[in-house]
């Protein structure tokens, strides 16, 4: 399974919890035997798949901000593109996010990266039915709010709770959804016992990425892929998202 990452999503380009030194250098160390692919910045066209043009120059005139968001943008697109042939991948990518709505953003995160992702895909004719899964501790509003009315597109967030409660709750979603052409995952590592959520252990992300494997099999011939979102405790992150990888590739 392909990784997809570029060196800058190492700067540190604000004072949150996701920029924070060292915190994909963690991820990285439990990585050391996979294949990583670098990705292109995103274009401004991309990011008009979702957002408005004033929330677009807002984020622009945050300089540090803007050029790493439009790299990690770029790699959840790559990442899709990835997905859509075939092979499964995984976008170490920041800032995260699934709270950037259309118009605003919060919450460490500035352009939706899946929602961008998925939507080109769409307007591309590459795929028409989307599922998006999101594990993070954090209900992905702007995702939501991204897809809003759109029947093509499902958002679901998993119920929170610790392992029965949250693979419960994702197993019965995946069989409820039936037939798609891609899922995409916001893939959160908050949830960690040993994270801010204190709720799933290491092995609860590998059964998920199992499970969402195995329904991409059986529903949209294999095509997946998931994007960083939260996590913050670097202890621990790596062996997470490690598990996560396992499960799903």
């Amino acid at each position: 399974m392909k990784i997809v990452f570029h060196r800058d999503y190492c700067r540190v380009y604000s004072s949150d919890p996701a920029a924070a030194p060292g915190r994909l250098e963690a991820i990285l160390e439990e990585l050391v035997d996979c294949e990583l692919v670098e990705p292109r910045p995103a274009s401004e066209h991309d990011l008009e798949l979702i957002h408005t043009r004033e929330h677009i120059s807002r984020v622009r005139n945050m300089d540090e901000v803007y050029e790493v968001a439009l790299l990690a943008v770029g790699g959840a697109i790559m990442a899709s593109e990835i997905a859509v042939s075939g092979e499964p991948a995984f976008g170490l990518i920041r800032p995260p996010g699934h709270h950037a709505s259309p118009g605003s953003s919060w919450g460490f995160c500035y352009f939706n990266n899946i929602a961008i992702s998925v939507e080109r895909l769409r307007r591309l004719g590459r795929i028409r039915r989307a599922i998006i899964v999101d594990i993070d501790l954090h209900y992905g509003d702007g995702t939501a709010n991204a897809f809003a009315g759109n029947p093509d597109v499902t958002y679901h967030h998993v119920a929170l709770g610790r392992s029965e409660v949250f693979l419960d709750d994702l197993t019965r979603f995946l069989e409820s959804v039936g037939e798609c052409d891609i899922i995409a995952v916001s893939a959160g590592f908050d949830r960690h016992v040993e994270d801010w959520g204190e709720m799933l252990e290491t092995e609860d992300y590998r059964e998920a990425g199992k499970l969402i494997k195995e329904f991409s099999e059986r529903a949209c011939e294999g095509r997946r892929y998931a994007v960083l979102e939260g996590g913050y405790n670097h202890r621990v992150l790596g062996r997470n998202v490690r598990a996560f990888i396992e499960g799903f590739e």
